[in-house]
């Protein structure tokens, strides 16, 4: 195992060479703050504790620090691994500073939505332990959050062949392995399961309705909607539920009622604004279903028996068989005029003889 190490590192250094001063910024924060993990109880000090968050502590400056602190070296790999990740898949595409907004809108949303859970936790069991004794910190919020994004920008690309498991239902998929180290206490408490399921919700709510980019603000594509985070079975039910809660935050002017627009390309660089399409999702259906034509055009193809050199032989013997004439050769008349015989060219035994009558003798 000692000679993969050298080139482990050496991939990533390169990894996080070719990022941006920001990734590398995060990155640094995590290894610093996990160094001073040895001599100080940063987690304590820096991460979420449900009871001192909210007054009359208020240790607000925790929604912004919790994310960077780990105590264990695994978690100080899968904190920069997701942070790298981001940064060479999703920051070519919105840019850094659109990053650095995501990065904060998630950890910030997940400190909070944690905490105050774990408060209404507490009101119904009158049990301390859910405000004083739950530490919220790491990078799994955040890894939720990039999933959500990934699931977004490349939801098609296989990440294992065998099963074959596509990159959209990722982020499902680690949350139900999560749920599942909880049930068997693997996980000592519920708060990574916590942060990252609110991380997977929060990253959710600023990608469909608040990033702003080129179109407008927002990605309202079918591919993106809440339901197609589930099962086949379980997206009408759910697609339903969601479309009632939407409604009445769109009435409490929580969310905004989204208009999706459509350019049609038009030399007058016409737009129009359609409640039901988005460009994203029209060319990423407009590439299956040519993929779908190809694919049954090519399966004609192969089913289809094209004719041999015989069979074209044989139709030009039939035609040319058709086109000569019945009567054709040297004609003979007998010297009584009553008969006339014509012979092929060809010498063959049979001929056609033509009878006429003979003048009678009055």
């Amino acid at each position: 195992m000692n000679r993969y190490l050298p080139v482990a590192r050496q991939h990533f250094l390169t990894a996080l060479a070719s990022t941006s001063v920001v990734v590398k910024a995060i990155c640094a924060a995590v290894f610093l703050l996990y160094l001073l993990s040895w001599a100080v109880d940063t987690v304590y000090v820096l991460g979420v504790t449900p009871g001192y968050l909210f007054p009359p502590n208020f240790w607000i400056w925790t929604l912004v620090t919790h994310a960077v602190v780990e105590k264990h070296l695994i978690d100080v790999a899968v904190s920069v691994g997701t942070v790298i990740a981001a940064g060479r898949l999703l920051e070519p595409l919105w840019g850094a500073l659109e990053l650095l907004i995501f990065f904060a809108v998630v950890n910030v949303s997940v400190g909070l939505l944690a905490g105050f859970s774990y408060l209404l936790t507490y009101v119904a069991t009158f049990n301390l332990d859910y405000l004083f004794a739950v530490r919220v910190h790491g990078m799994l919020g955040f890894l939720g959050g990039v999933l959500v994004a990934l699931k977004q920008t490349m939801g098609d690309m296989t990440v294992l062949r065998v099963p074959q498991v596509r990159l959209k239902v990722a982020p499902m998929l680690v949350l139900l392995a999560l749920a599942v180290l909880r049930l068997t206490t693997l996980l000592e408490t519920t708060a990574p399961l916590a942060a990252y399921g609110y991380g997977v919700l929060s990253g959710w709510v600023y990608l469909r309705f608040y990033q702003k980019h080129s179109r407008g603000r927002g990605d309202m594509s079918d591919h993106f909607a809440f339901a197609s985070f589930f099962p086949e079975i379980l997206q009408p039910v759910v697609g339903l539920v969601a479309g009632l809660v939407h409604s009445i935050l769109v009435k409490i002017k929580v969310c905004r009622k989204m208009v999706k627009r459509y350019d049609v390309g038009a030399p007058s660089s016409i737009t129009i604004s359609l409640p039901g399409t988005d460009p994203q999702d029209a060319e990423r259906r407009r590439q299956l279903a040519l993929k779908a034509l190809n694919e049954r055009l090519k399966r004609v193809e192969d089913q289809s028996a094209w004719p041999s050199m015989e069979d074209e032989e044989d139709e030009d013997e039939d035609e040319v068989r058709t086109d000569t004439p019945l009567l054709s050769g040297r004609e003979t008349t007998s010297p009584a005029g009553g008969a006339t015989t014509s012979k092929s060219p060809a010498g063959q035994e049979s001929s056609i003889i033509s009878f006429e009558d003979a003048p009678s003798n009055s």
